[in-house]
């Protein structure tokens, strides 16, 4: 009994010492694999600054393998993938990192979001969007719905994307009344390809209700009228944007002077369209005007308009019917259309000058100008 008593009391402060060592080794390697990852990550950090991003992702890998419950560096490794365009490499770091039960709500979303963005870049839409669709009720939601309202541009789904841009300016986001106007004359040219009046017309209503002073909707029921051969209609729709957007009015003016010579509407076409000339003169009005029977002086226009399309239509005419005057204001216009094009452009940068350089002063190149101008090339 004594034997083993002595025993015991000899094994308990070994069995203490030991123990004390093992946990210093333990505090030891755990301060190296805490210096080391942070090392791992800041040689990361000035690799990538560098633009050394091979490298870059090496050190954060090993950072990562040092310290693998660290979620900011699993979020900056995903970032470089997807920068990378690794974006195999990039879903796989966040979908990780959603599989971990000890992520925090926040960095649970965060990573929601940064696989969402994987998914897009992938051109994974249909996984994009599911993605994004979870972050509705999170931090991330307004730059979630944002993102699905691209998506849905991109893929052509307007009643999704003007749902989510209702959603977006219900929220206070901003004003999304002109892009639903879009949306809805899209779905109403959608409808008519299917032959569906009834839809187009819904959509025309919805698009004038969505957005009251755009110009799309108005271009576009007068247009579909027009088509349908109903021109009082056709006209009645364009003189509102002729009253409203009188600027905007020259994209249908021909169809205008169209319309109005169908249903015999040719003197009220040629006073109203006659009025807009003398206070908004363009080509688009004075072509209408011609189609009418009434078209002005195309001398005086192309002198207070020298474009290349004034000279052309001036040039048109009959021979007998140019002048000193014409010739003249047609060569100022093919001069001030050609001033851009008489210029020399570097091919390394796209730097252009009017000067021939053997150096870019963009650059820094040589010999990178074409001797041709670009008009020439």
């Amino acid at each position: 009994m004594d034997f083993d008593l002595q025993w015991l009391l000899v094994g308990l402060p070994v069995a203490f010492a030991l123990g004390w060592l093992a946990s210093r080794f333990d505090l030891r390697q755990q301060r190296r694999d805490s210096r080391d990852a942070p090392r791992a990550y800041f040689k990361g950090l000035n690799l990538l600054l560098n633009e050394q991003q091979d490298k870059a992702i090496d050190a954060f890998i090993e950072a990562v393998q040092n310290d693998p419950e660290t979620s900011e560096l699993h979020f900056a490794l995903g970032n470089l993938f997807r920068r990378r365009g690794e974006f195999e490499r990039a879903v796989r770091v966040h979908q990780h990192l959603l599989s971990r039960a000890d992520l925090k709500a926040g960095e649970r979303d965060r990573a929601q979001h940064e696989l969402a963005q994987d998914y897009v870049k992938a051109g994974l839409f249909d996984r994009a969007e599911e993605a994004y669709r979870a972050l509705d009720g999170t931090a991330f939601a307004a730059e979630s719905r944002l993102a699905l309202l691209s998506l849905y541009e991109r893929s052509r789904d307007w009643a999704q994307a003007a749902e989510i841009a209702q959603r977006l300016e219900a929220a206070g986001a901003a004003s999304f009344a002109a892009r639903i106007g879009h949306y809805e004359c899209e779905l109403a040219l959608q409808a008519d390809q299917h032959g569906d009046g009834a839809a187009a017309d819904a959509a025309l209503a919805r698009a004038r209700k969505a957005a009251p002073e755009a110009p799309r909707p108005l271009v576009l029921a007068g247009e579909r009228a027009a088509r349908a051969g109903r021109h009082e209609q056709a006209l009645a729709a364009w003189d509102e944007l002729r009253q409203r957007r009188p600027d905007d009015f020259v994209l249908v003016a021909g169809a205008y002077a169209e319309s109005a010579i169908a249903c015999s509407r040719q003197e009220s076409a040629r006073r109203e369209l006659g009025r807009l000339f003398a206070e908004r003169p363009s080509l688009d009005l004075l072509r209408a005007l011609e189609r009418l029977g009434s078209a002005p002086p195309l001398l005086p226009f192309l002198q207070a308009h020298p474009t290349l399309s004034a000279a052309q239509q001036w040039l048109a005419q009959p021979r007998a019917a140019w002048s000193e005057e014409g010739v003249a204001a047609a060569r100022e216009a093919l001069a001030r259309a050609a001033a851009p094009l008489q210029r020399f452009r570097c091919a390394a940068c796209g730097f252009e000058s009017r000067q021939y350089f053997w150096q870019c002063p963009g650059c820094l190149s040589w010999d990178s100008f074409p001797p041709e101008r670009i008009e020439e090339l």
